[in-house]
């Protein structure tokens, strides 16, 4: 059994989050990976989200947003959706969506590197939403100027 330390779909979606936390976040994504035990590792489902996208999710059901295009975190570059994944005796790796101790560890690490996570939501929960918002919403970052990024407009932070 190979040990996967990371995965190249999840680097191809960090490359799509906002530049100024880009590689950051992919420095995390390795460390957290290594504090996990062998055999469990995290995978990114979702980063930047067009405004397309993102209104395509509003009439998704079950329900997993409450958000229109341009009021989501994703859609400025500066969030991520994870799952767990885990190694089963054939060397294949499982999506696990269960909030077990494992997603528990990966939720208090990028907590304490300054996210919200959406587990800790009040009503909708989230629990696989991780965002670095400094305290700002949404309604902040669709006022500031934008740059271009891998054709992508960002917020100017």
């Amino acid at each position: 059994m190979s040990e996967l330390l990371y995965d190249e779909i999840t680097v191809n979606r960090i490359k799509l989050l906002h530049p100024n936390i880009r590689n950051q976040v992919k420095d995390w994504y390795l460390e957290i990976n290594k504090k996990l035990p062998k055999g469990i590792r995290i995978r990114f489902t979702h980063t930047y989200r067009s405004l397309e996208e993102h209104d395509n999710l509003v009439n998704q059901r079950p329900k997993v947003t409450n958000a229109k295009g341009g009021q989501s975190i994703h859609n400025y570059g500066l969030a991520f959706d994870i799952v767990i994944m885990k190694q089963n005796d054939k060397g294949s790796w499982d999506i696990d969506w269960k909030v077990d101790k494992y997603w528990m560890q990966v939720a208090e690490y990028f907590k304490s590197k300054g996210f919200d996570w959406g587990g800790e939501w009040k009503s909708l929960k989230d629990y696989p939403h991780f965002e670095f918002t400094h305290g700002k919403t949404w309604k902040y970052y669709a006022q500031l100027p934008k740059i271009k990024d891998n054709g992508i407009e960002y917020p100017k932070l």
